[in-house]
């Protein structure tokens, strides 16, 4: 399987992912400081700044597009929920 670097820099720590993997899933395992409040029904917790590697994201969907401008989110931020690293390198931080 192909494989991508991602980078959380809130924690200093970059890490080989598969691709296709979504940032929430590493960023839970490895401690960053990206929450999320999807079991709590309060979807937009899991805003992220994407610092470097945005075209090595997979591209956002109607919903999250949607959720991303209901919380007035930045040009280069994502929910890491549905973010999906594809390749190559990504850098984010929490929002």
């Amino acid at each position: 399987m192909a494989k991508a670097e991602l980078t959380f820099t809130d924690i200093n720590k970059t890490v080989s992912v598969t691709t296709g993997t979504r940032v929430i899933d590493v960023s839970e395992k490895e401690g960053s400081g990206i929450v999320y409040g999807c079991k709590e029904g309060d979807c937009g917790t899991c805003i992220m700044d994407v610092i470097d590697g945005w075209e090595n994201l997979s591209q956002p969907s109607v919903v999250e597009d949607r959720i991303l401008r209901e919380n007035a989110a930045g040009r280069h931020q994502r929910l890491a929920c549905q973010a999906q690293v594809l390749g190559g390198k990504v850098v984010v931080k929490p929002a």
